[in-house]
């Protein structure tokens, strides 16, 4: 699978080092594009290229998630929605009042259990029961 479809395209399955590299190289690159950004621009307008920079981050690691969750049996819905909640509690917080911050510290925190267990450390799904396996020397359907 090119770069480009792992980090852009929401169909497909990838095994577990495939996930962990991938959401390592996002973090990694999401890391070296935030200290640049502070090194280069002044405080206020460097907060706002970093929350941009956060916003966009969330897709290539949605469409990790839905791959790995269609590997595990799940939708591809349940990886992008385990990451929306990861992500945007945080965004959110400047917005909500104080009270509503340990609701949100509390949702992203359960988002993370879940996604670490289920996307990072449980094994590939097998072939669904019921479903007859292709035989032989048969062409794989796309």
């Amino acid at each position: 699978m090119s770069l480009v479809r792992l980090f852009t395209d929401f169909h497909g399955r990838i095994g577990l080092r495939t996930f962990w590299l991938g959401s390592i190289a996002v973090a990694l690159t999401l890391l070296a594009t935030e200290r640049t950004v502070l090194l280069l621009a002044d405080h206020h307008n460097a907060a706002m290229v970093i929350a941009f920079i956060k916003a966009f981050a969330l897709f290539p690691w949605a469409a990790l998630a839905a791959k790995r969750a269609s590997d595990r049996g799940s939708t591809p819905l349940f990886g992008i929605l385990l990451i929306c909640a990861i992500v945007l509690p945080e965004q959110l917080r400047p917005f909500l009042s104080i009270g509503w911050r340990p609701s949100l510290e509390a949702i992203a925190t359960m988002a993370w259990v879940v996604a670490f267990i289920d996307l990072g450390l449980l094994p590939s799904a097998k072939a669904r029961e019921g479903v007859a396996a292709d035989p032989a020397g048969a062409k794989a359907a796309e």
